[in-house]
């Protein structure tokens, strides 16, 4: 057999077989459930030293959902990283006066703990980005945080309100980093005219995000444009008899897109309602007839009265 031809025509259908067995074995995957964040998840998680230099203990991605048992790093730890985790408060925190840098991104943080500077007194970096976070007095308490200089809270919908940095310059004194953005001394002139006093303070708190108009051509856009979803244990089923049967790469490649784009073409449709058809033929076949098993049964009864 012509290598060349082997390169252009076999090749490209064992890559997309073995695309689709991946897509058929992501449809079965089970979800990840919760875990607890117990004193034995904290010794078996890595820690090493960082490129800075400090020592770090590295939590994220364990799907955790409530902040506990901590008091087992016994404050062995300069930076902790809880990132990419279903945490919805920032409390039950132990007394960690090591502690500069917390790591809390990509969770659903809608609460800190008012007395959260009792326990981390030395903490200077909180990366709150992507959580949940919505009203400006939600930040308040981050006030007891005497030390903390570096904050983030991109991708949360308190920083589409109205003098929401202003609001957060005049809180936290100590902050030299916003978003990633440096704090000026003209911000900081102006954060302390537009907020000294109480009214002005309860004012923007107490005023809602600006509502955000979607543009018509984005929206006419999106609608349009079809959803990729993933495909069903039928549709696999046809596109792999499709791949078998493939006889050019223009097919190989046509199956490629419609199993990228989630569209499957008519012919492949067709083949998917078949396959379903059959499914349901099979197993209507197993289905015993029991309108048969109740007239032979009154035969019976008949054939045994007249004999008597």
């Amino acid at each position: 057999m012509n290598s060349i031809w082997v390169r252009t025509h076999i090749f490209p259908l064992i890559q997309l077989v073995f695309v689709v067995e991946i897509m058929d074995c992501r449809l079965a995957r089970p979800s990840k459930e919760m875990v607890r964040l117990t004193a034995d998840l904290i010794w078996k998680s890595p820690h090493f030293f960082n490129t800075i230099k400090e020592r770090e203990l590295d939590l994220r991605g364990n799907k955790i959902s409530v902040i506990e048992n901590l008091g087992a790093t016994e404050d062995q730890f300069d930076t902790v990283d809880l990132s990419d985790n279903e945490i919805v408060k920032l409390e039950n925190l132990p007394n960690l006066n090591r502690l500069g840098t917390l790591l809390i991104n990509n969770n659903r943080i809608t609460r800190i703990n008012p007395n959260i500077g009792e326990f981390l007194p030395n903490l200077h970096t909180l990366v709150l980005t992507n959580n949940r976070i919505v009203n400006l007095v939600e930040i308040d308490p981050l006030t007891s945080l005497p030390k903390l200089q570096f904050l983030s809270l991109l991708d949360n919908n308190i920083t589409k309100k109205v003098n929401y940095r202003l609001y957060v310059i005049h809180k936290l004194k100590s902050l030299r980093v916003l978003d990633f953005k440096k704090v000026k001394d003209k911000e900081r002139l102006e954060a302390k005219n537009l907020f000294e006093s109480k009214e002005a303070i309860e004012e923007a708190q107490n005023t809602p995000a600006p509502v955000e108009t979607p543009d018509v051509s984005e929206a006419t856009e999106e609608q349009q444009t079809p959803k990729v979803t993933a495909p069903t244990p039928e549709q696999i089923i046809a596109i792999k008899a499709a791949i078998v049967s493939s006889q050019t790469l223009e097919e190989v490649a046509r199956l490629e897109k419609a199993l990228k784009s989630g569209q499957l073409p008519a012919d492949l449709k067709s083949l998917t309602d078949n396959i379903m058809i059959d499914n349901v033929n099979e197993k209507q076949d197993v289905v015993p007839d029991e309108s048969k098993d109740t007239q032979e049964q009154s035969n019976t009864d008949s054939t045994a009265m007249e004999q008597d």
